[in-house]
């Protein structure tokens, strides 16, 4: 076992957190790491090995408690973010909503979606303005799912409100997330923030969620389902237990989605070989749009181009676990109580099993792949998640985000406006640490954007 001190461990953690585990997990080799931060000593597990034995094998034993996660269960409760009965009944009942077959109804409706919103950026190509493209990615996404998955019950100005309300829930965390041992009677920055954010995604939900239980309908979306599901003990759930579960799949159907879509574009910007490949499939195979469903197996490279931001750049960059008995990972004993440090981030980065592990290359995930790729451990990578918590919303991120490409390159040129480095920053899901400002002009054929 390798161990950093608090006077090393500290410092990278706070000015790039994910890159910091990354750089420890790539001394020790993906042997476990523990991190020396005072009274707080997490084990940092990236082998592979060790994540499948954490997240699957052993999973019943390696928990979604603990004070990591106390500050995430003040924004989404118990539902699908949580652990326990409330855990698997939520997701019992969700998980039909999220299968491929399920998702593949839904699909043109996607599409159709994705389609208006985008053409709404011809105001950004007319007047030649910047927008942020965290903001922007969101609300985009926040109009599909808000249709889809919710049956419009929670419309396009609600999402519109709720999106910076999750923006600035997610940063403010930082510093609880820093100081996980610091008590909660005792205030500390950015508790007040994250306290407002929560009541202003609670003002605009617990409305809707209300509105539909007084007048339930047969319909197949998210909420009207909820509304007619029963908890563990075969009652109706609660006003707040539909509100927790519709809070955890807004913010895993589009909030996390939308910040892959942030990376996406600084990584196109700094690869301009892939974005022009990119481009030429898109060109090809969706013309002048818009994307349709019957594209979304053509566009192969997409995909490729998808999963190598989610290697890189994974929503989800630390799931931390606590340890309910005393257990053994790697050969390091960990005592009951102890928190386990998963880091797809990290992992997914790791020299042992990736070749050129920091650089951007769709290539790795080209159909018909050599063999010895084709062999890399199933917990190489793992963006979703894996075990019985992998996500639910992957056969969604899989249909929507390729439509959401296709059709935005299909229609526009895209170019990054902030000219200053693009590093991680301490947020609940893996962002920029700073704005990043997109501009937008009109595809033209002929070759030159007019």
């Amino acid at each position: 076992m390798r161990s950093v001190s608090i006077r090393r461990a500290l410092p990278k953690l706070y000015r790039e957190p994910a890159a910091a585990l990354a750089e420890f997990a790539r001394e020790a080799g993906g042997e476990v790491v523990r991190l020396e931060l005072g009274p707080f000593r997490p084990y940092l597990v990236t082998h592979p090995d060790h994540v499948q034995q954490v997240m699957r094998v052993e999973w019943t034993n390696y928990q979604r408690l603990g004070m990591f996660w106390r500050p995430l269960e003040r924004i989404f409760g118990h539902s699908i973010m949580s652990d326990g009965e409330h855990w698997q009944n939520s997701r019992k009942v969700l998980q039909p909503l999220f299968t491929t077959r399920y998702v593949a109804t839904i699909t043109e409706e996607v599409a159709r979606r994705v389609a208006g919103r985008v053409r709404e950026w011809d105001e950004y190509a007319d007047s030649g303005s910047t927008f942020d493209a965290a903001t922007e990615m969101s609300r985009i996404l926040s109009y599909i799912v808000n249709r889809v998955l919710f049956g419009d019950k929670l419309n396009r100005e609600d999402g519109d409100r709720i999106i910076p309300a999750f923006e600035r829930a997610s940063h403010s965390l930082v510093y609880r997330i820093l100081m996980p041992f610091m008590p909660y009677y005792l205030r500390i920055p950015g508790d007040r923030v994250f306290l407002k954010a929560v009541k202003k995604i609670d003002n605009v939900v617990f409305p809707v969620v209300r509105k539909a239980m007084a007048a339930p309908d047969d319909n197949v979306d998210i909420i009207s389902v909820l509304c007619r599901s029963v908890d563990e003990n075969g009652d109706r759930l609660t006003e707040k237990q539909i509100r927790d579960a519709l809070v955890s799949v807004y913010a895993a159907s589009s909030e996390t989605t939308a910040m892959v879509l942030t990376w996406l574009w600084l990584l196109l910007d700094e690869h301009p070989e892939v974005k022009a490949r990119l481009q030429a499939e898109i060109d090809e195979v969706v013309g002048e749009g818009p994307a349709r469903p019957e594209h979304i197996p053509h566009l192969v490279y997409t995909r490729m181009v998808l999963q190598e931001t989610l290697r890189l750049y994974p929503a989800g960059w630390m799931l931390p676990r606590v340890v309910m008995e005393d257990a053994e990972v790697g050969g390091v004993r960990i005592k009951a109580g102890s928190t386990v440090l998963i880091a797809p981030y990290a992992t997914q980065r790791l020299a042992e099993f990736w070749e050129r592990p920091d650089e951007f290359d769709p290539e790795r995930f080209a159909p018909g792949r050599s063999e010895s790729e084709e062999r890399r451990h199933k917990y190489a990578y793992f963006p979703f998640g894996g075990g019985p918590h992998k996500c639910l919303g992957e056969p969604l991120f899989y249909i929507e985000t390729p439509l959401v490409v296709a059709s935005i390159l299909s229609r526009f040129r895209m170019s990054v406006r902030t000219p200053v480095p693009f590093v991680t920053g301490w947020a609940a899901s893996l962002r920029p640490k700073y704005k990043v400002a997109l501009g937008v002009s009109r595809h033209d054929r002929a070759g030159d954007p007019r």
